[in-house]
């Protein structure tokens, strides 16, 4: 007796179930999409971030340099202060030190591990400057396939140029400003074909 009566609530349950899911089934549908996740939409203009586009053409800095607000370019730098210091003997955190940045040579800040593509970046032997970190500044990951960093950039022409015053000042031999009067520098005609490197 007691068994028929448990046989019977295990299948009163089990059909009392299977009606619930049904009736959720048919009030809660939803279709399945063609393709998984979400498309982002890129702003008009953008140059494509697949290896081999063409790069988005970006003016030279060299004008908005003349008259760069250092103090300025400290304030943008707590954007970085995260993962970088630029201190004079400073350790690496999880970005290099930056003190003595521009005019250094890529990837190769002693006791960092660079990802394989800012290394091959390095070896092309074109030491940082003014317009190739403004463009690395302005989308790391489109400028260096590759990179480890995940910063997404400074979209702001003024706040790079602040930024680059600031740590042209973090260093023991600051970099001559460039003539924003004279047509771009061979290092910018050598920075527009940065390595798209995986």
């Amino acid at each position: 007796m007691k068994t028929t009566m448990y046989a019977g609530a295990f299948l009163a349950v089990a059909v009392l179930a299977m009606t619930m899911s049904i009736i959720s089934d048919a009030l809660f549908h939803a279709e399945v999409p063609e393709t998984f996740g979400y498309e982002i939409a890129e702003a008009e203009g953008s140059a494509p971030a697949e290896a081999g586009g063409e790069k988005e053409a970006i003016a030279s800095i060299a004008p908005l340099l003349a008259s760069a607000d250092a103090a300025a370019g400290e304030t943008v730098f707590k954007k970085c202060a995260a993962c970088h210091n630029a201190v004079d003997g400073g350790a690496n955190k999880v970005g290099p030190n930056l003190w003595g940045i521009l005019g250094a040579q890529p990837g190769a800040h002693a006791d960092f591990k660079y990802s394989s593509s800012m290394v091959a970046y390095g070896e092309t032997g074109e030491p940082w400057g003014f317009e190739s970190l403004n463009k690395f500044l302005l989308k790391p990951k489109d400028y260096i396939k590759g990179t480890s960093m995940g910063f997404a950039g400074l979209s702001k022409e003024a706040d790079r140029a602040n930024l680059l015053a600031y740590l042209n000042q973090q260093t023991g031999s600051p970099l001559a400003l460039p003539d924003p009067a004279a047509a771009p520098a061979a290092e910018e005609a050598a920075s527009e074909e940065a390595p798209a490197t995986e």
